[in-house]
């Protein structure tokens, strides 16, 4: 039973991670895109905070289908504005903005501006709690902790990706065909794992340019290795085994006596190690974001999520920067655990 639970709960944190990944702007109180929409006058409230806003109709705003909203949010309709109280004056609305606790200025605007002729100006007053705390610009930091789940599992996705490919054609040509091509995969594989992965992300970075797609691909590009020797050791341990002869003996070609009949025997430990590289991707693109050079705001990320608060961490607030942080750590705990049921799983001998 306790080895059953093992198994199923990283799964279940996994699956629901993708889930709230493709439903992140359904989900978020923030539909913004990047739940960007900031109110810096109440950067850096605790969690649990709840503001009142008076909401400024635009003139005009860009009306979007709901697959676009699904994918990238919609636009906001109006101007968020901060308020402590309000009341009606004739034709116009009179406010109390918020400026910093115990600070306000009054204001007045027109009510055509809050409200079309004929609609309640009580439906353009919007309280909005910010479950998680707002950030130091004001913005809602449960709707970016949802959205920023898309870079986590992208980059692990590409990553891995990106990673078998290229580990598995080498791989798979040094441990079948051994000799001089083994010595030469074996060498490149030692001088890329003789770098520092951060060094050379780095390298990669600077090489392709900053930007969402290029940190994925520069992550994918150092994680090939180990999915290299591991498959490497397992065509080496069945490349001269009966059924391999066998299908040397009928004539079949190299790739189809490779790709046919030794991966599908030898990829159980591949999939282990393309777990631990999926975590591995989480916590390598955060630290790029958190240095600077990983994804690029407005675009939330886990990581850029802990640069923008960690100044809070020693003062009122530290929850700002630890929630991203806490988030990470699950997600790569349940990818490290997915890991482990597999090789229990996997492995003929249990």
């Amino acid at each position: 039973m306790e080895r059953k639970t093992g198994q199923i709960a990283p799964l279940a944190i996994i699956g629901l991670a993708f889930a709230l990944a493709v439903f992140a702007y359904v989900l978020a109180p923030d539909h913004s895109p990047y739940a960007n929409r900031m109110t810096v006058e109440i950067g850096g409230k605790p969690p649990g905070y709840t503001q009142r806003f008076l909401l400024l109709r635009y003139p005009a705003y860009e009306r979007v289908s709901w697959i676009q909203r699904l994918w990238s949010g919609a636009p906001d309709s109006a101007a968020y504005l901060p308020i402590t109280s309000w009341r009606i004056d004739g034709d116009s609305i009179r406010v109390l903005r918020y400026i910093d606790d115990g600070l306000t200025e009054p204001q007045a605007y027109a009510l055509a501006r809050v409200a079309p002729r004929g609609v309640p100006v009580d439906r353009y007053l919007h309280t909005h709690r910010y479950w998680l705390g707002a950030d130091r610009f004001g913005r809602d930091v449960l709707s970016r902790l949802l959205i920023g789940t898309r870079v986590s599992l992208s980059v692990g996705l590409v990553a891995v990706a990106l990673s078998l490919s290229i580990g598995i054609v080498l791989g798979a040509l040094a441990g079948y065909y051994g000799g001089r091509l083994d010595e030469l995969i074996v060498w490149f594989m030692n001088i890329v794992w003789s770098i520092p992965t951060l060094l050379l992300v780095f390298a990669i970075t600077f090489a392709l340019g900053k930007g969402f797609w290029q940190v994925f691909v520069a992550v994918g590009l150092t994680l090939w290795v180990n999915v290299a020797r591991t498959l490497r050791g397992q065509v080496l341990a069945v490349r001269n085994i009966e059924y391999v002869e066998a299908t040397r003996a009928l004539g079949f070609s190299d790739a189809r006596i490779i790709f046919r009949h030794i991966l599908p025997n030898v990829l159980g430990p591949v999939l282990v190690v393309a777990a631990a590289n999926f975590a591995s991707a989480i916590v390598i693109e955060a630290g790029l974001s958190f240095l600077g050079v990983g994804v690029q705001p407005p675009q939330p990320s886990w990581g850029l999520m802990i640069k923008e608060n960690y100044s809070f961490i020693i003062t009122s607030n530290p929850s700002l920067a630890i929630i991203p942080g806490v988030a990470i750590m699950i997600l790569v705990l349940a990818f490290n655990l997915l890991g482990n049921a597999l090789r229990d799983r996997l492995d003929v001998r249990r």
